[in-house]
C-alpha cells in the first residue's frame, strides 16, 4: 500500500509488496537452501481453522520436487551472473521453467548475445510469456546499437512509445519511411507527457520533413499544460518563432513556480489555462500563496467561474486535508459545480473534525446519490442525525448500512443489535475442471516459478494462463494457487464477477496457526486481529518487502523490529530474519501489544501501527475527545483512514472463520475482548458487498 493522499503520507514501514509464496521455516543462508526448506511445503487446504494440512503426495516425488526447485533456483542465479555451465543447464531441460532459464541467460547481456539464439528463442516460444518478455528487451538492444535492418525484421506491434519511436528511426535511417511515417510520428508527438530519448531523433526527423509546424508545437504544448509538465512544455516550444518561444518559456516557468509576470500575458484562453495549471500545482504545496495569486490574476487574465473553480478546488482540498484554520471558508468558496466525490467527503470530514454536526449532515446530504448510499455515509448520516437529536430518523439509515459486510456496516449492525451481514458465495464450479486447469502449461510454469521466488515471471505466466480461462477456470486456478501458498491471487484475480467478492474462504486465507496462536497467547491479543493485520499488510506473503524496506508478513521495518526485540527479549537475527514467518509474527505481534498498551484503544493502536506514533499522537492531540468512528474518519492520511477500517472489518471476518461468530467491532476497536458475541447471517440473497476499501 502506498499513500497517495493527502500531502504527507504515512511514515511507516508496515505496508508492502504483495504475495509471492509461503514460507514455514526459518531462513537459510542462501536462496537455494531457503528453497530446500520452504519448497517442502505441499498443497495447503484452506480450512475453517488455522490448521496447515499437507497433501498426501509420495515422499519420493516431494523430494524430487524440492531438489528440482533448488537446482533451478541455483541455475537461474548462475545464468544471471553469466556463470551457467552447460551441464547445469542440460540437467534442467525437462523442467517446465526451462524457458525462463534460457531467458535469464539470454537477457543478461543482449548487446553481446548471439542473434541467432535470440531469434530461435523468440520463434520457439512465440506467443508465450517468455517471448513476450524478451522481445522488447531485444528490440531495445538492437535500437541502441542502431542495427536497424535487424530491428525491423524482428519488429512486432508494441504500445511502448520508445520502441515505436525506434521503429520510426529505423525506417528513416533505411529510407523506408512511407506515407504513413509522418502520421505515426505526429500521433506520438500529440502527447502531453514526457517521452523516451529515442523520440528526440524521431521528432527531429519529423521537423526536417516539414511535419512539425507551429500549430502542432502548440498542440503538444497545450496538452503538456493540462498534464502539468513544464519540461515537456519547454521541449514542445523549441522551434517556435522568437517571440512565441519567449512566451512559451515564461508559461512553463509559471507552471513550475508561479510568478508576477503572468499579469502581463495576453488575455486569451491559453494564458488562462496556464494560470489555472500553475496555481493548481502551487495550491498543493502552498494554498495560501495560491489563493493570493488567484485573487491578483483572475481579473487581469479574465478567469471565468469554471477556471477559478478549478483553482479554488485545489486550494480547498489541500487546506482541508491538513485541517488548516481556513478549511471551512475555502470549502465554501468552491463553486458547487466544481465539487466531486472527494471534496464532498472532505467537507463532511472537516465539519466532523470541528464537531459541527449540522454542517456535517448538510455535507453528507449534498453528496451524489450513489456516494451517499455507501455504507460509510449511511452510517455517518445516521450518526449526525443522532448528534442533532434525531435518533429515530437515524435507525432506518443504520438498518440500511447494516446490510453491508464493511466496517461501517458492522458498526451499524452493532447499533441495531443485528447479526453481521455475510453471504458467502460458493460458485459450485465443476470439480472436473481442476485436473484440466492444473495441466495448463502456463499455470504449471506460474506455480513452479512462484515456489522459487520469481514473482515477476510467475505473474507473467499467470496472466497468460488467465487469458484462456473462463470464470470457472479462473476461480479454479485461484484455488490451486492458494493451495500452494500463493494467497494474493484471490485478491487480484477474483472480482470480475461481483459475487466473487463473497468468496471469503479464498479471499481470507488461514495460515501460520501455531505462530499466530503462540503470539496471541504471549501478548494477550486476539488471533483474529493478528490474522487481519497479516491479511492487510502482506496477504500472507512472508517475502513481502515495501519501498520503505518493511519486510515480511507483518511488514516490519528492521529498526522497529530491532527495538521490539531489545525491549522484549524476543530473538532477532537482523533484517533478513524478518522473512522468517515465526520471527516476523512474534515481533509484529509484540509491536501490536506495545501500541495497544501505549494508546489503550485498539483503533488508535492500529492507526499507529500503520502511520507511526508521531502522526497518531498529532491526531490524538487535535481531536482527543472525538468518538472512535469519527476519529477514524477524520484521520488525515487516506491510507491510514482506510487501513484502520479495513483491519477492524477483517478482524470480524477472521473471527467468523475461526469461531463462526465475532466480537462486536464496536467493542473490539475499544480494546475490549470479552462479552457478547455477534452472529453472522445473510439478510437477503443480493446482500454481500465487499470488505475491500
Amino acid at each position: 500500500m502506498i499513500a497517495t493522499w493527502p500531502l504527507w503520507p504515512p511514515r511507516h514501514g508496515h505496508s508492502g509488496a504483495l504475495g509471492i509464496f509461503d514460507r514455514m521455516s526459518r531462513p537459510a543462508t542462501t536462496p537455494s537452501l531457503r528453497c530446500l526448506r520452504r519448497c517442502a511445503l505441499a498443497a495447503l487446504l484452506v480450512l475453517p481453522a488455522f490448521m496447515p494440512v499437507f497433501a498426501q503426495a509420495p515422499r519420493v516425488d516431494a523430494a524430487r520436487g524440492v531438489a528440482n526447485d533448488a537446482a533451478m533456483q541455483a541455475a537461474i542465479a548462475a545464468a544471471k551472473a553469466g556463470q551457467l555451465s552447460p551441464a547445469q543447464a542440460d540437467a534442467l531441460r525437462d523442467d517446465p521453467r526451462w524457458p525462463w532459464l534460457e531467458f535469464a541467460r539470454l537477457s543478461r547481456d543482449l548487446d553481446r548475445a548471439d542473434a541467432g539464439q535470440v531469434r530461435a528463442f523468440l520463434q520457439r516460444h512465440d506467443g508465450q510469456a517468455t517471448a513476450v518478455a524478451l522481445r522488447p528487451l531485444w528490440l531495445a538492444s538492437l535500437s541502441r546499437r542502431e542495427q536497424w535492418s535487424d530491428f525491423l525484421a524482428d519488429w512486432t506491434a508494441s504500445d511502448d512509445p520508445g520502441l515505436r519511436c525506434a521503429r520510426l528511426n529505423a525506417q528513416q535511417a533505411l529510407g523506408r519511411s512511407d506515407a504513413g511515417w509522418n502520421a505515426e510520428a505526429q500521433a506520438l508527438w500529440r502527447s502531453g507527457k514526457s517521452l523516451p530519448d529515442a523520440c528526440d531523433a524521431t521528432f527531429n526527423a519529423l521537423a526536417a520533413r516539414g511535419g512539425l509546424d507551429d500549430a502542432l508545437r502548440w498542440e503538444r504544448f497545450d496538452l503538456a499544460v493540462a498534464e502539468g509538465e513544464p519540461g515537456v512544455m519547454r521541449g514542445a516550444a523549441r522551434g517556435l518563432p522568437a517571440d512565441a518561444l519567449a512566451l512559451a518559456q515564461d508559461y512553463a516557468s509559471f507552471v513550475q513556480a508561479p510568478h508576477a509576470r503572468a499579469g502581463q500575458w495576453p488575455r486569451d484562453a491559453r494564458s488562462r489555462k496556464v494560470a489555472v495549471a500553475g496555481l493548481s500545482r502551487l495550491a498543493k504545496d502552498n494554498p495560501d500563496a495560491a489563493e493570493r495569486q488567484l485573487a491578483q490574476l483572475a481579473p487581469l487574465l479574465g478567469l471565468d467561474e469554471t477556471e477559478r473553480g478549478k483553482v479554488l478546488y485545489q486550494i480547498a482540498l489541500w487546506t482541508v486535508a491538513s485541517y488548516l484554520p481556513d478549511s471551512a471558508r475555502r470549502l465554501a468558496a468552491v463553486p458547487t459545480a466544481a465539487f466531486d466525490e472527494r471534496l464532498h467527503e472532505w467537507r463532511a470530514r472537516e465539519a466532523m473534525a470541528r464537531s459541527d454536526w449540522p454542517a456535517a449532515l448538510d455535507a453528507i446530504r449534498a453528496m451524489p446519490t450513489k456516494q451517499r448510499g455507501d455504507s460509510r455515509w449511511r452510517w455517518f448520516e445516521g450518526r449526525m442525525l443522532e448528534k442533532t437529536g434525531r435518533k429515530a430518523e437515524a435507525q432506518a439509515l443504520f438498518r440500511a448500512a447494516a446490510t453491508a459486510p464493511t466496517f461501517h456496516g458492522f458498526l451499524a449492525a452493532d447499533r441495531m443489535q443485528l447479526p453481521y451481514a455475510l453471504c458467502p458465495w460458493d460458485p459450485a464450479d465443476p470439480p472436473a475442471l481442476r485436473k484440466e486447469v492444473a495441466k495448463d502449461p502456463a499455470l504449471v510454469r506460474a506455480l513452479a516459478l512462484y515456489r522459487i521466488d520469481q514473482p515477476g515471471w510467475a505473474v507473467r505466466e499467470w496472466n497468460d494462463a488467465l487469458t484462456r480461462f473462463d470464470d470457472a477456470r479462473r476461480r479454479t486456478a485461484v484455488a490451486l494457487a492458494q493451495e500452494q501458498g500463493w494467497f494474493d491471487r484471490a485478491v487480484f484475480s477474483l472480482g470480475k464477477v461481483p459475487e466473487e467478492q463473497r468468496m471469503y474462504r479464498l479471499r481470507f486465507p488461514l495460515h501460520h496457526d501455531a505462530d499466530i496462536r503462540a503470539a496471541a497467547a504471549r501478548h494477550g491479543l486476539d488471533p483474529a486481529w493478528i490474522a487481519a493485520e497479516i491479511r492487510a499488510e502482506s496477504i500472507f506473503n512472508p517475502n513481502a518487502r515495501s519501498p520503505a524496506n518493511a519486510r515480511g508478513l507483518m511488514q516490519l521495518l528492521p529498526g522497529t523490529a530491532a527495538g521490539v526485540a531489545q525491549r522484549t527479549g524476543l530473538p532477532y537475527a537482523g533484517a533478513e530474519s524478518l522473512y522468517d514467518s515465526s520471527t516476523n509474527i512474534a515481533l509484529g505481534s509484540a509491536y501490536l501489544r506495545e501500541m495497544e498498551d501505549k494508546y489503550g484503544q485498539t483503533y488508535q493502536a492500529i492507526a499507529a501501527y500503520n502511520a507511526g506514533p508521531t502522526p497518531a499522537a498529532r491526531w490524538l492531540s487535535q481531536r482527543p475527545s472525538h468518538d472512535p468512528d469519527i476519529w477514524i474518519e477524520t484521520i488525515s492520511y487516506k491510507e491510514t483512514r482506510d487501513y484502520v477500517a479495513r483491519v477492524l472489518a477483517f478482524s470480524a471476518i477472521y473471527d467468523w472463520r475461526l469461531n463462526e461468530d465475532a466480537l462486536p467491532v464496536s467493542e473490539r476497536m475499544l480494546g475490549r475482548t470479552e462479552g457478547r458475541r455477534t452472529q453472522f447471517a445473510c439478510p437477503a440473497p443480493a446482500a454481500g458487498g465487499t470488505t475491500e476499501t
